[in-house]
């Protein structure tokens, strides 16, 4: 059901596969995303599930409507004294949650675009970013450590971060267009991209680990994962096997 990345002991760093939950066909079965097109009421009982095994109050798990954009929400203590109606609209067009609260857990949806998972043990402070191609490349990382910093005071060198299940190298087939932006926002091409037949393939975990290093996180503190999820489809969910009316991978941060 979970998948769990390694982490301090005070900290609880996952992703969810697609197995030991109640949605069905390409929702199938552990879905907990609204926004896809899966049934409220296996959405409901696929997140009542989720907090149970992690241990929180349904409304202090958060989750974004991702719109593939850079913007970066912090979520603070008072977000949720806040009004239904207002929640939603700050989670609008989000792709990256940041917090410094225990108790609550914070996390993307994904299904082929990356989940990265950031943890500051010296602030105590939290960051989950979806970091699909477009994010990518309008270098949504540095957005958030940007964020991170102003907010908490985080330095670069002393984070962790994990960098989730995603579509490999391999199986990221994109056309000239794609290829093109990745070279005009100045990625090192021959290290992030190949020609396989006659196609670009983009590899999206390196362009965000070179991102990481960049921005000063250490070599050894940036975990990938491996996981492709067009690979393994039958465990995680992927849109480009399975179609966008499809379930979603939560990748998750709950610091305690």
């Amino acid at each position: 059901m979970l998948n769990y990345f390694d982490f301090p002991d005070n900290v609880v760093a996952f992703c969810t596969t697609r197995h030991g939950g109640c949605s069905v066909g390409n929702y199938g079965s552990f879905n907990i995303n609204p926004y896809c097109g899966d049934s409220a009421e296996a959405v409901a009982a696929n997140k009542k599930e989720l907090c149970g095994l992690l241990g929180v109050d349904e409304e202090r798990l958060v989750l974004p409507h991702q719109t593939h954009q850079t913007q970066v929400r912090q979520i603070a203590e008072d977000f949720f004294s806040l009004s239904d109606a207002t929640r939603t609209m700050l989670l609008e067009g989000v792709d990256a949650l940041m917090t410094n609260v225990k108790g609550i857990c914070i996390g993307v949806s994904t299904a082929d675009c990356i989940p990265i998972i950031i943890y500051d043990a010296e602030h105590e402070a939290s960051c989950v970013v979806h970091a699909g191609w477009r994010g990518t490349v309008a270098r949504i990382m540095e957005k958030a450590l940007q964020a991170m910093a102003l907010a908490y005071g985080t330095s670069a060198d002393a984070l962790k971060v994990c960098i989730g299940p995603g579509i490999s190298l391999d199986k990221f087939e994109v056309g000239d267009e794609v290829y093109r932006q990745f070279a005009d926002a100045a990625f090192p091409m021959q290290s992030v991209a190949s020609m396989v037949g006659e196609k670009w393939h983009i590899d999206l975990w390196e362009c965000n680990r070179l991102q990481l290093l960049g921005l000063g996180v250490l070599p050894e503190n940036i975990f990938v994962s491996g996981i492709c999820t067009y690979t393994q489809h039958t465990d995680y969910f992927s849109a480009r096997r399975l179609g966008v009316e499809s379930g979603r991978i939560f990748t998750g941060i709950l610091m305690r």
